[in-house]
């Protein structure tokens, strides 16, 4: 996980003007990966996700329009070759994953500016046991700046919680091996560090991210009809 580049999938080519400067750092793409996958979202100090709203007949059906929508263009992509030749590009290949992005670096840096459910940042795929591909959904992704009145006319906000990486601390540029720091069991840096401030950060020598990336969002339309595990953070 601490081998990854900071130039996550879709999450950093569409949110240039908010990433760290140091693109050298290592580690973060992967441990966000694997924040969403093994945490709870809600109770993450590391996590900042939009207000729940009310469900409501129109957003729930706008909703189902889109995974209606969403399965017809990304049926395609089923077969992995046929991602690869339209431009995407797996992320992390030689680092096990419970979900693996493929990126479309050009429809993530548009995806700043528009919303087209045919075209996510990355797609969504679990390896198999003998090396193949499985399609599961489809990451979007919208600046930082978004608000969440932006978010909620992409897909609603009573269906699904965006959310950003936030408050971390990690190790000073070409630091690797602190990667690996530990203090009574927990992570000193990274998503699973209890560090979430500043000053703390500054304390253990590190360096205090607020955001890492902009606002994402998975929708997993190849794995269930339902709509809590559709728009939800976990399959």
């Amino acid at each position: 996980m601490v081998t990854a580049l900071f130039c996550a999938p879709a999450l950093l080519i569409a949110q240039r003007p908010t990433q760290t400067p140091d693109s050298a750092d290592r580690g973060i793409a992967a441990a966000a990966d694997a924040e969403m996958s093994e945490m709870d979202m809600h109770a993450d100090p590391h996590m900042f996700m939009t207000s729940p709203r009310p469900a409501n007949p129109a957003d729930s059906a706008r909703a189902a329009r889109l995974v209606i929508e969403i399965r017809a263009d990304l049926a395609r992509y089923k077969n992995v070759d046929v991602a690869r030749a339209a431009g995407f590009k797996e992320f992390l290949p030689n680092i096990p994953q419970p979900v693996y992005h493929f990126t479309n670096r050009s429809w993530a840096l548009d995806e700043a500016f528009r919303f087209d459910p045919a075209k996510p940042s990355s797609l969504l795929y679990r390896r198999n046991a003998d090396g193949s591909f499985t399609l599961v959904g489809a990451m979007y992704t919208e600046p930082r700046r978004a608000s969440e009145a932006d978010l909620d006319k992409r897909i609603p906000l009573s269906v699904t919680h965006w959310h950003q990486h936030v408050n971390w601390c990690i190790p000073k540029a070409g630091d690797l091996a602190s990667w690996r720091d530990s203090t009574n069991g927990k992570p000193v840096f990274g998503p699973r560090s209890p560090i979430a401030t500043a000053a703390a950060c500054d304390a253990v020598g590190g360096r205090f991210l607020p955001h890492i990336f902009g606002w994402m969002v998975h929708a997993n339309v190849f794995v269930s009809d339902d709509p809590a595990v559709i728009w939800g953070h976990t399959m």
